[in-house]
């Protein structure tokens, strides 16, 4: 019997089935999310160092009085390499996905 509705329990009923995750769905937001990282990082990383680094919208979008300060922020070699830093991170995070994926196609093998 069971407690809820008092009827008796066939002991030989199999499980009712769970509903598989939707491996084409996990597999495609992983690849999207790689290619995001991926392209993104390559952005960050070489982007700083291109002549259009200095002439872009970010690059004057502050007051006119801040506007010394923040170019020579702006134009730091230090401020550009941590940029690019940011970049090497999306990459690693990419490539970390990348095996990530094929870790769990494996297993599911």
């Amino acid at each position: 019997m069971t407690p809820e509705t008092g009827h008796p329990v066939a002991h030989n009923q199999q499980p009712e089935p769970q509903h598989q995750p939707r491996h084409w769905f996990q597999r495609l937001s992983a690849l999207l999310f790689m290619i995001f990282c991926f392209e993104l990082g390559l952005f960050l990383l070489i982007y700083p160092w291109t002549e259009g680094w200095a002439s872009n919208y970010f690059a004057f979008v502050v007051p006119d009085r801040l506007i010394p300060v923040w170019q020579d922020i702006w134009a730091n070699p230090y401020f550009r390499g941590a940029v690019s830093g940011v970049g090497v991170v999306n990459l690693w995070v990419a490539v970390a996905e990348l095996f990530e994926v094929f870790e769990r196609s494996r297993k599911e093998s």
